[in-house]
């Protein structure tokens, strides 16, 4: 079989889990030898048992900027060079307005934007040209969610960013684009609700897509796997939906 990341490096942050581990193992049945990062070492030995040797994982918060030091020196140290970056470590909580606090601002910004800004900002001198980035976002920041603000208005956020760095790296041929899920069955999403109340969360949104089912994180793994390869080079600074429908109608 061709297989399409052949040789590639690449680097899935917030890998252990969901849609980060279900990529990361896309990338490596494509050919690319991954690095991933969690924040908590049990899980992330877990997570790169699951993968194979073809993974390595670092030990990183990604809205602490000496742990994307290490794990920026460790890939250079290791191969020198990075081809693939699907920044996707995040998440968030809900809390409605009156009730949102500035810790629940501080820690959704401070890793879902400050942590990706920085994630792919360190990231720049290992990049090689035709090299591509791939950002996390979210159908949450075009369909309003209530007590979801925080989080929407944090994946808006990086939509805005991707158009202004595709100007930035146009001229060392790095592509950057988003992938934006809709409601995709893992951990996070389930983590949202008491587990009494899980399955009638998962009901509700899947009554909302117009495919009628949720998502499953491979099949956002999937278009990431394009978004990195050459079949779609000649995309960029574009938002692509993971969603069944959710957000164009």
């Amino acid at each position: 079989m061709n297989k399409k990341l052949s040789e590639k490096i690449a680097l899935v942050t917030g890998g252990t889990s969901g849609i980060g581990l279900a990529t990361a193992h896309v990338l490596v049945e494509q050919g690319a030898k991954v690095y991933i990062t969690g924040r908590r070492q049990e899980e992330l030995d877990a997570a790169v048992a699951l993968i194979g040797p073809a993974a390595k994982g670092i030990r990183a918060d990604a809205s602490v900027l000496s742990d994307l030091d290490t794990v920026f020196s460790t890939i250079a140290s290791d191969v020198g060079r990075l081809d693939v970056l699907f920044a996707n470590a995040g998440g968030g909580d809900m809390m409605p307005l009156g009730a949102i606090t500035e810790e629940h601002f501080d820690r959704i910004f401070g890793t879902n934007v400050r942590g990706v800004l920085f994630t792919v900002q360190k990231a720049l001198p290992l990049l090689t040209p035709g090299s591509s980035v791939i950002l996390t976002g979210s159908t949450a920041a075009v369909k309003g969610t209530a007590n979801f603000s925080v989080y929407s208005a944090s994946k808006a956020a990086l939509r805005s960013l991707v158009r202004s760095w595709a100007l930035d790296l146009k001229d060392r041929d790095i592509r950057i684009n988003v992938v934006s899920p809709g409601p995709i069955r893992t951990p996070g999403l389930g983590g949202l609700v008491d587990e009494e109340h899980r399955q009638g969360l998962f009901d509700a949104l899947a009554a909302g897509v117009p495919l009628g089912r949720l998502g499953e994180p491979e099949e956002v793994g999937k278009t990431v796997a394009f978004l990195a390869s050459d079949d779609s080079r000649f995309i960029n600074a574009a938002e692509i939906y993971v969603d069944g429908g959710l957000a164009q109608i």
